[in-house]
C-alpha cells in the first residue's frame, strides 16, 4: 500500500508533466495564437489559462484550512477579457503553478487525513487533488490540442510524436 509520502511524490510528477506540456506549448505559440478561437462559443488559450490560474489560487491557497472556493474568485470573470499578451499570461501560469506546488509540498504524513473542504463539500487530501489533477489536465489537453491546430505541421509534440512510438521505445529500452 501506498504512504501518503509516495503518493505525493507521485501526484508532484504528474503536477509537473502537465504543467511542462503547457510550458512547451506556449513555446510554439506567437501572441496572436493565444488569442486564437474556433469560434465564439470556444475558449483561447489565454482565456483557459486564466480561468486554469483563477482555479489553481483558489483551490490552492490555505487548502489545508479554507475552502477552495474563495469568496475573492469570480469564476465567470476568468471567461471575458483574456490576458493582453504571452509575458502576462506566462507569468500568470507561473503564479498558479506556484501555489499549486507550494501547497502540495505542504503535505506530509502527519496532515495527510485532513479533510479539506470545495465549495462547503468534504474532501479527503486523496480525492482533493486527484479532482484537481483530472481537471487541470483536461485543460492542459485543450491548450496542446489548440497548439497543435495553429501549429499544424510545424508542431513539436510535447510528448511522443505521432510516428515516434518505436523510436522512443528503442531508446527508452536500451539500457
Amino acid at each position: 500500500m501506498p504512504t501518503p509520502s509516495n503518493y505525493m511524490q507521485s501526484i508532484l510528477f504528474e503536477f509537473n508533466r502537465y504543467k511542462s506540456y503547457g510550458d512547451k506549448t506556449f513555446e510554439q505559440l506567437s501572441e496572436a495564437d493565444i488569442h486564437w478561437c474556433y469560434n465564439q462559443n470556444s475558449n483561447s488559450v489565454a482565456l483557459i489559462v486564466k480561468h486554469m490560474v483563477g482555479n489553481m489560487l483558489s483551490r490552492w491557497t490555505n487548502f489545508l484550512i479554507e475552502d477552495g472556493e474563495k469568496s475573492w474568485r469570480n469564476r465567470e470573470a476568468e471567461f471575458e477579457n483574456p490576458y493582453t499578451d504571452k509575458p502576462e499570461m506566462i507569468a500568470a501560469w507561473e503564479k498558479g503553478w506556484h501555489c499549486v506546488f507550494e501547497a502540495l509540498q505542504s503535505v506530509n504524513d502527519s496532515n495527510f487525513d485532513t479533510s479539506i473542504k470545495i465549495r462547503s463539500e468534504s474532501h479527503t487530501i486523496f480525492e482533493a487533488v486527484n479532482r484537481q489533477l483530472a481537471h487541470y489536465s483536461g485543460h492542459v489537453g485543450q491548450i496542446v490540442f489548440i497548439g497543435k491546430m495553429l501549429r499544424g505541421n510545424q508542431w513539436q509534440s510535447p510528448t511522443i510524436p505521432k510516428g515516434g512510438s518505436e523510436a522512443f521505445n528503442k531508446k527508452k529500452f536500451r539500457s
